[in-house]
């Protein structure tokens, strides 16, 4: 392993797996290195990691048929994660409630950062729709272009912080950055005409130190499966969690049980179906993640047979 060991983090390069079951270093990592006589270094310990974001790893197999999943970290030892979702045809909001439930259960704290506001319409429209599905989530529109709403992110940019950006291709994660540093540090392309998604101009995790900040920029992610997070999803759904306390039944499954505090406030209005739905999804495939998982973590040297990355 050829690793230069910098203040802010950890970059490598040019590494295969030599172990199984290993966890090797991903971006975001500090590391007890060793440097020898030749200017080269061997990792000798990964510090303790304060949060995480992590997806399911199925090894290249369709859900059928994966035998035994794994989970892949993403990033690690981030304060914020900054859910970069453009306001155009790319826009989800259902995705932006996973992001922000794996960043929950993760332990830090999701931001939706929504870019391109000068080309939206009806900027409330998509709020209220994140918010009919995650209302915890602090949602903050911006345009790279005119500077809207970029004077907002400053609460979350002190000195010290570590700020991951995630989320899909094309949506500006690295004109944010390009953008908060008042210079080109990232290269950026523009999205498809046809259909609004991006090209992967990104293609590595790295870190960039601005004016004391640090930034995690990802490439982009074109489906986000949900691991183990049932922490997550109970601090994304604080009320449907409480709702399901209250049913008369506590085998209660929410679909003809009379005394069903779910169906309930289904009926009368207090919770959204759009919710409903999301956490029946969200929760579902964590049980089912948790079900098949393997108790290690696929190390980032083994995902495919060879692979050139930073972290």
């Amino acid at each position: 392993m050829d690793c230069d060991i910098r203040r802010e983090g950890i970059f490598c390069r040019n590494y295969r797996a030599v172990e199984k079951n290993v966890e090797y270093p991903v971006v975001g990592d500090w590391v007890f290195a060793e440097r020898d006589a030749f200017g080269s270094c061997m990792i000798k310990k990964i510090e303790e990691r304060k949060s995480v974001f992590k997806r399911p790893d199925r090894r290249g197999h369709a859900d059928g048929y994966v035998k035994n999943m794994l989970d892949e970290a993403i990033v690690v030892n981030f304060d914020y994660v900054f859910i970069i979702s453009s306001l155009n045809r790319n826009f989800n909001a259902g995705r932006i409630a996973r992001y922000a439930a794996i960043t929950r259960s993760g332990g830090g704290v999701p931001v939706a950062v929504l870019t391109k506001a000068d080309i939206c319409n009806d900027i409330p429209g998509r709020i209220m729709e994140i918010r009919n599905i995650d209302d915890r989530v602090d949602i903050i529109p911006i345009s790279s272009y005119t500077g809207e709403g970029l004077e907002n992110l400053r609460e979350y940019l002190h000195c010290g912080t570590t700020v991951a950006l995630l989320g899909s291709s094309g949506v500006g994660k690295s004109t944010l950055i390009n953008t908060l540093a008042s210079r080109d540090v990232m290269a950026v392309s523009s999205v498809r005409a046809g259909d609004d998604k991006g090209r992967h101009t990104t293609t590595h995790r790295q870190l960039i130190m601005i004016d004391g900040i640090s930034f995690i920029d990802t490439p982009g992610m074109r489906e986000l499966g949900v691991c183990d997070v049932e922490e997550g999803i109970i601090e994304t759904f604080p009320d449907i969690a409480a709702l399901e306390k209250e049913c008369r039944f506590s085998d209660c499954r929410h679909r003809t049980e009379p005394g069903c505090a779910v169906l309930s406030a289904l009926n009368d209005g207090t919770l959204s179906k759009e919710r409903w739905l999301m956490y029946l999804r969200m929760k579902n495939e964590s049980r089912r993640f948790a079900g098949m998982k393997k108790s290690k973590s696929v190390p980032a040297g083994q995902i495919g047979r060879k692979r050139d990355i930073q972290g």
